[in-house]
């Protein structure tokens, strides 16, 4: 009896502490930020700005702006990008989608979460929340921008936080790229032998905050993303509200805007040119 308690008593254990610690270790599955600044936008030629702007908590984070091009027709209205980029490394990861912004003619105001770069404090999701807000203050107050002028654009976990600021605010276009339509449906598909649905520590439900918004919607998944399945791309796009697109790209998940290459620049400037006439 007890050989076979013990046979049955391990495996529970063990299935146990494997639970317990999966649910204690989440943040660090969610969050992978670099501390190091490894490059700037200066030395792949482009101008910027390095920013430092407060949160409503008192942190104080740290981001570049990028003016658009000189070359941009200037008798136009500014168009500027809020870009929030994903879950690992920081801003210095992002100089090719700072230069193809530069290509298209936008300016790009960019920014490190809490604990990510030179930004202060730690990530948590409500934080990356009050992040994005202050980045919103930031281009209305300190740059006069105004809100139907700001293109919110986010990739992978940023894209789950631009959503949440596009359904709080209305941009002029929103665009969301190799995302999820929840933290806790993901997670259910990948730990399938857990309840980790019920686990789950985070929300970040942008289904939700897709159906309520109220801008052109651009949704970018690649069919080749091995990461998030590209069905939650064709599921955050099915409750988006109109006017609305889906740009198809290929390629690794944190890889698809640059194998896809010219097809996902003129695919995102064709998006862009019809909701900004």
């Amino acid at each position: 009896m007890t050989t076979f308690f013990l046979i049955i008593a391990i495996p529970v254990v063990l299935y146990l502490l494997f639970i317990v610690n999966l649910y204690l270790v989440q943040s660090r599955h969610i969050y992978c930020p670099t501390a190091e600044i490894a490059t700037t936008p200066d030395k792949h030629g482009l101008e910027f700005e390095a920013i430092d702007f407060e949160t409503s908590d008192g942190l104080m984070l740290h981001g570049w702006f990028v003016p658009r091009a000189a070359g941009a027709d200037q008798a136009c209205r500014e168009r500027v990008v809020l870009f929030f980029h994903g879950n690992t490394g920081n801003i210095s990861d992002c100089i090719a989608t700072l230069a193809m912004f530069h290509q298209l003619g936008l300016s790009t105001f960019i920014f490190d979460y809490r604990g990510y770069g030179r930004s202060q404090g730690g990530p948590t999701e409500q934080g990356t929340y009050d992040d994005a807000e202050a980045a919103w203050i930031y281009l209305l107050r300190d740059r006069g921008i105004k809100s139907e002028d700001i293109i919110v654009m986010g990739r992978s976990l940023g894209a789950a936080i631009a959503a949440a600021q596009a359904a709080r605010h209305t941009p002029g276009v929103l665009v969301i790229e190799s995302t999820f339509t929840s933290a806790p449906e993901l997670a259910a598909e990948l730990f399938r032998f857990v309840p980790a649905r019920l686990m789950s520590r985070f929300k970040y439900n942008v289904r939700d905050n897709i159906a309520n918004t109220h801008c052109p919607v651009l949704v970018v998944h690649s069919s080749d993303d091995e990461v998030i399945p590209f069905h939650h791309g064709k599921r955050l796009y099915d409750v988006a509200n109109e006017p609305k697109a889906f740009l198809e790209i290929n390629g690794a998940h944190a890889e698809g805007f640059y194998t896809t290459g010219q097809d996902y620049i003129d695919g995102l400037k064709r998006f862009l040119d019809q909701r900004f006439l």
